[in-house]
Formats: structure tokens, C-alpha cells, sequence
């Protein structure tokens, strides 16, 4: 018999009760976020948390069965509602320490390592681990954030920026991986709340086409795929290398042409799940569409009614 288990410490402080949990932790995103929803009364009291935490405390969430918990989210407490009758603690990972001011700088043939050192220097505390190989001719800093620089940087070159253990990694997508589970259509994936799609390379017919500009205005363009199906174009301004543009078209097109899986599906909590493992998922029923995927996000929610997971795959990768 499973019991429900957790442990949540905001700053000083350990909450005696909550109503809901949810994580959502992705390499999509900058930042891993967490929301937790506390009733605004009990027995007919109002609940008051507000004189015991504060904007900017540290957090930390661990869940679990039978008392064996998992760290599921460190971070920050970003703010504190009290709209809809009840409290709610919204959260988010080490990025909440980029939302500071950095200093202006003109960067020219400044590579993505090379602006994201400077940047981690600023805040301090982090390193980086990066192998996206994107250098941009000119790179402007004017009134931003160490935030605003990231975002910047993942709209415009779109590689995977994440935080674990105070490293900032930037790496293509689907290049690190962290963990890896197993999953059995028959044992632990619900089909309540599985929305999987297997389709061919062939029926993902696909052309993606980037575009970037030389010091004059010019456009500089490659495209990668084929016709017949979707098409993207992707725009990034102040780029002319060919090979930066070569390896986010290819980057693109292999995140969207393979053979497989696509969507999302639910589990428990047990095995753990993160963003960036690869997950291996078997169907006794067609064994022909077993196959590893990475995995790109998972909500984790937790309430009185249990523990749940939705798991997004991306591409294949065995």
C-alpha cells in the first residue's frame, strides 16, 4: 500500500499542510517552476504563512510514497497570492538569481560560451558547460537583466538552457542526458491522460529554412528538409555564419523528422522522471513501436488525490 508522502521548506519554515503541488521542471524552458496552492482555512481559521517566509527565501520540495522522498524542486520564492480564496506560492529555480542587472557591452564575434561566461561572471556563483558551437557578429547588451540575455540568446540561436547544480548548460537539443527510466503500457503508463501519436519519418515531411544577416543588411540563408509538408523560417539577425546557420537548420529538422512517438503521457511517481532523461517505452501489443526518447519536460502534480506525471517526449534517440 502506497501512502503519499512530502516535505516542503521555505526558508526557515516547514508547511504543515497543502492542497496542491505542481512542478514543472523543462529544457525548453530557462527556468524550472513550481506552484504551491495552500487552503485559506482550516477547521474555519484563516491560514497565515505571511510572517514566517518571504519573497527571495530559498525552497525546497521533496515528494514521495511511504516516506521515501525525492527531491523534486530547489529554488526561490518568487511571490505569494491571495487571490481565490486561497494561498498561492509561486516558485522558481537558480534563474531567479539572473534577475539582476548587468552591465552594457557591445560584444563582437562573440560566440554563445563566450556572452554566457560574462553573463555568469555577473551574477556569479554559476559556471557554464557549453558546446553550442553559434557566434554572432555583434551582440548588444543595453539596460537588461542576466535573465534578459538568456532569453535573448534561446529565441534567437534556440539551444537548450537549463540550470542543474549551479551549471548553466547550453547545449543543442538532445545532446545531454541526465537519467534514463522505463516505461510499460501495460504497468505504469495510464492511458487516461496518454496522448501519444506514433508516426513514420516518411509522414513528417518537413523544410526548414534560416536566415540570418552580414554586416551590411544582407541576407544569409540556408534550408534544410523537404517540400510537401510544414514549413519554418526562423530569422536571426546579426548572423552571417554559414555553419552557426548549418547547425540550427539541422538542429531543427531533427527534432521534427523521425520515426516514432510524439506527445505526452501519464505515470506516477515511481520510476523518477526528469527533463533531459531518455526514457525506454515498450507495448506488448506492438512491439514494433518500442523505442528511447528523450524526454523534454514533466509536470509533477501531488494533492490529496495522489502523485502524477506528464511526460512530453521529444525526438527518438535510439
Amino acid at each position: 500500500m502506497y501512502r503519499m508522502s512530502w516535505n516542503i521548506k521555505i526558508g526557515g519554515y516547514r508547511l504543515k499542510m497543502v492542497e496542491k503541488v505542481s512542478i514543472k521542471r523543462s529544457v525548453e524552458l530557462l527556468a524550472d517552476t513550481a506552484t504551491v496552492t495552500l487552503p485559506a482555512t482550516v477547521f474555519n481559521k484563516t491560514i497565515s504563512i505571511e510572517d514566517k517566509i518571504k519573497v527571495g527565501d530559498a525552497v525546497e520540495i521533496e515528494l514521495g510514497y511511504n516516506d521515501d522522498l525525492k527531491t523534486e524542486f530547489k529554488g526561490y520564492l518568487k511571490s505569494i497570492k491571495t487571490d481565490g480564496g486561497s494561498l498561492t506560492l509561486e516558485l522558481e529555480d537558480d534563474i531567479y538569481l539572473f534577475r539582476k542587472s548587468v552591465k552594457d557591452e557591445e560584444m563582437k564575434d562573440a560566440s554563445v560560451k563566450k556572452i554566457l561566461e560574462n553573463i555568469c561572471s555577473q551574477v556569479g556563483g554559476f559556471s557554464v558547460s557549453c558546446d553550442y558551437d553559434f557566434t554572432y557578429d555583434k551582440f548588444v547588451i543595453n539596460n537588461a537583466t542576466g535573465y534578459d540575455v538568456l532569453k535573448k540568446i534561446q529565441d534567437e540561436a534556440s539551444p537548450n538552457i537549463y540550470l542543474k547544480d549551479k551549471v548553466l548548460h547550453v547545449h543543442p537539443q538532445y545532446a545531454e542526458i541526465f537519467g534514463e527510466a522505463r516505461y510499460d503500457f501495460s504497468k505504469n503508463i495510464e492511458r487516461e491522460g496518454t496522448d501519444l501519436k506514433y508516426k513514420s519519418e516518411d509522414e513528417r515531411k518537413f523544410l526548414i529554412v534560416v536566415e540570418g544577416t552580414d554586416e551590411t543588411g544582407a541576407t544569409v540563408s540556408v534550408e534544410k528538409g523537404t517540400t510537401g509538408g510544414d514549413k519554418m523560417t526562423l530569422k536571426l539577425p546579426g548572423v552571417s555564419s554559414k555553419s552557426s546557420l548549418e547547425q540550427k537548420a539541422q538542429s531543427v529538422l531533427e527534432q521534427k523528422v523521425y520515426t516514432g512517438y510524439e506527445g505526452s503521457f501519464q505515470t506516477w511517481l515511481v520510476p523518477y522522471v526528469d527533463a533531459g532523461y531518455k526514457v525506454a517505452i515498450t507495448d506488448p501489443d506492438y512491439e514494433v513501436k518500442n523505442g528511447t526518447y528523450y524526454v523534454i519536460s514533466v509536470e509533477t502534480t501531488f494533492s490529496k488525490d495522489g502523485g502524477v506525471r506528464k511526460v512530453t517526449l521529444g525526438k527518438r534517440v535510439d
